[in-house]
């Protein structure tokens, strides 16, 4: 097996001392040019690559990022972890990636096992707010997306992004809306929800009130599909004429028990999401839904890990509405039509499903 080359071979092919191979790893800006050019050049040709832990044991340090999600089968938090990634490819960092399964204790068990490998910092995507964590450890911790105990969060403004969805929906004549709200033990489930309840309630002043049904799910597609079947199994005149989830995980499953049901969307019933993850332009028809600037996230996360010690504030970067197939016009049924839905058996509806 070929030895692996040492900074030493770099240093003789170079024809420079050890040291200053050394200076050109670490990246000292005190290297002549010409120094740096033929030690870059020996490292090519040997196909040198540093010994990180020895690297590690001297600094106390490596130039990996910790990243914990709380479920990485979530098409949101993937796009997230990739978005992170890059960040940090571009700082000359690599991400070591770990998902708490939205249970705390796992949460914690990972960030104390990144600081064992001496992790430069670490980024949390919680599973709940809540953290008995001090918060002076050797390393910087940045909340993303999801508060993680006192630590400093960078995340979209969900209120604000939460009154676009609802502005849109009230615009286009809904007044029977329902809303899929996240689990409550989430900040931006809970900032989501009041942001569109707080928005209906300022349009309702001038334009006449909706009415609002809320119901709790998790973020999944299971919870769309099983709330959403709930809500339009009532009789037409009482079920929503539109759909508004927290995620777009329930958005669709919302559109699976619409299709089940064979209730025409966006015709008959509207749904809207919020995320804007890649399935959602790939579902029939295409998701109307909000969506987070998730490489804006990821980067500025990844800059508050490097802008320490000193402890940024919470930053909060605006969402944008993102307009498809899915939401339409309110439309009221016919009486023929809403005679034809009550004599539908449940048998019948059954019958629908793939």
């Amino acid at each position: 097996m070929r030895r692996m080359p040492t900074v030493k071979d770099v240093a003789e092919q170079a024809g420079v001392s050890v040291g200053t191979v050394s200076r050109v790893l670490s990246g000292e800006t005190s290297v002549k040019p010409s120094l740096r050019e033929r030690v870059n050049d020996a490292i090519a040709v040997l196909g040198y690559r540093p010994n990180v832990t020895a690297r590690a044991l001297r600094t106390s340090r490596t130039e990996v990022i910790g990243l914990i999600v709380p479920d990485i089968t979530n098409p949101f938090f993937a796009q997230l972890a990739a978005s992170v990634e890059s960040a940090a490819r571009e700082r000359s960092h690599t991400v070591m990636l770990a998902s708490s399964h939205n249970d705390p204790e796992a949460e914690r068990h990972h960030i104390l096992a990144f600081l064992d490998r001496s992790v430069c910092g670490i980024i949390v995507a919680a599973s709940s707010g809540r953290s008995d964590l001090p918060l002076e450890l050797p390393v910087p911790i940045v909340s993303l997306d999801r508060r993680f105990g006192n630590y400093a969060l960078v995340s979209t403004n969900h209120a604000q992004a939460a009154s676009l969805m609802a502005e849109h929906l009230y615009v286009l004549g809904h007044r029977r809306i329902a809303y899929i709200a996240g689990p409550p033990d989430t900040e931006a489930a809970r900032v989501r929800r009041e942001g569109f309840i707080k928005r209906l309630a300022e349009l309702g002043k001038t334009a006449g009130p909706a009415d609002v049904t809320i119901l709790e799910g998790k973020f999944d597609y299971d919870s769309g599909e099983r709330i959403a079947r709930e809500l339009l199994s009532l009789p037409p005149a009482d079920r929503p004429t539109a759909i508004a989830a927290a995620s777009d995980q329930q958005a669709i499953g919302a559109l699976r028990a619409a299709r089940d049901l064979t209730i025409d969307v966006p015709r008959k019933l509207s749904i809207a999401g919020f995320d804007d993850i890649a399935l959602a332009k790939l579902v029939v028809p295409r998701l109307t839904t909000v969506r987070q600037p998730v490489e804006k996230l990821a980067a500025r996360a990844v800059e508050f890990l490097f802008d320490q010690p000193v402890l940024p504030m919470d930053e909060m970067i605006d969402g944008s509405l993102v307009v498809r197939d899915s939401t339409g016009p309110a439309i009221s049924m016919k009486p023929d039509e809403i005679r034809k839905q009550h004599r539908k058996r449940p048998d019948d509806v059954a019958a629908n499903k793939e």
